[in-house]
């Protein structure tokens, strides 16, 4: 599945001069199970293969900023257990679990993320959040968490929600550099 991820951030890229934008200004978001996939995307990355013969192969998969929304993130302890037993069945092995667990793979490449949840989201267990965000902190990327008390799990999809002003604040400041 993050296979398809890396694809389509290498497509994106590659428009970039017929769509308009800047290729160096791509962002990923994600929320709950979608999060899972973009922290991946954010964490097993690559630069690209200029030997390919698949011109899309040539460009980088990595996303310049991620934006995680009470995502999914480990597939150990913490996980919804739902996304986990739906991704990687009911008896995954201990190497499948660390290898799909975006904080096992967070290094200094990773890109600076926007993270939020919700204390009282239910769905997605808080810890995900802490623990990306702890994995950030070690690897020294950049990052900024807003944990909000009220709310319950799917508010991204809400207007006016807490969290879109401080993304969009985070968004400004990161996207001038």
């Amino acid at each position: 599945m993050w296979k398809d991820a890396t694809r389509a951030m290498r497509v994106v890229r590659s428009r970039a001069a017929t769509d308009g934008f800047d290729p160096n200004k791509v962002v990923v978001i994600g929320s709950s199970a979608g999060g899972h996939l973009a922290a991946t995307l954010l964490t097993r990355f690559d630069q690209g293969n200029p030997d390919d013969p698949d011109p899309f192969q040539w460009m980088s998969s990595r996303p310049d900023l991620g934006i995680l929304c009470y995502p999914v993130i480990t597939m150990g302890n913490s996980t919804h257990v739902g996304s986990r037993d739906n991704l990687l069945g009911h008896d995954a092995s201990a190497d499948l679990i660390h290898e799909l667990s975006a904080e096992e793979h967070v290094q200094s490449t990773t890109p600076p993320c926007f993270l939020w949840h919700t204390w009282e989201g239910g769905a997605v267990p808080i810890e995900n959040i802490m623990l990306f965000a702890q994995s950030l902190r070690r690897a020294g990327v950049p990052f900024e968490c807003h944990i909000f008390q009220d709310g319950g799990h799917g508010l991204v999809m809400k207007d006016g929600h807490v969290w879109t002003e401080p993304c969009i604040q985070w968004l400004h400041k990161r996207l001038r550099m």
